[in-house]
């Protein structure tokens, strides 16, 4: 294993993606070929994410809570959407670096450019199938645990 387990913050509402994108995500390995230590926290809403991420009310404990080495970001969430979430991160002075990924099924012209206005690091979209998944997973661990530098928070 290379170095301590990362968080990785899942926010997703439905169960079967969410479960899909965790299975994909701990079967692999990053470029070098070693296992890298990965730990998925997910969170079904909004709201609840923006209180972990900002260690608030149930999530004050930055030992038991700490923040994330990347966001996995759905758009369409309950409550407040995945773009609010993301502009409320990108606003903040002390979370800005931590890199927001959108994992979403849209694939509308509007939703990438409103994401990127909104600083995402990146826009994915879902495939449909496992395989098509699993491969989408391996090169985004390949690529953001593997190979690129991310800030510590």
């Amino acid at each position: 294993m290379v170095g301590e387990p990362m968080l990785v913050m899942l926010v997703e509402d439905n169960l079967d993606h969410a479960e899909l994108v965790m299975r994909a995500i701990s079967r692999q390995r990053v470029s070098n070929g070693h296992s890298i230590a990965l730990n998925i926290r997910r969170f079904a809403d909004g709201p609840s994410a923006l209180d972990y991420i900002f260690q608030r009310g149930a999530y004050v404990d930055p030992q038991n809570n700490p923040r994330p080495r990347l966001i996995l970001l759905d758009l369409r969430l309950p409550g407040m959407d995945g773009f609010e979430v993301l502009r409320t991160v990108k606003d903040s002075d002390e979370l800005r670096s931590i890199p927001v990924v959108v994992l979403t099924s849209s694939e509308a012209d509007r939703d990438v450019v409103e994401a990127y206005a909104g600083q995402a690091n990146s826009y994915l979209v879902k495939p449909v199938g496992f395989e098509a998944f699993s491969d989408l997973m391996k090169t985004l661990v390949s690529y953001w645990f593997g190979s690129n530098e991310l800030p510590r928070v």
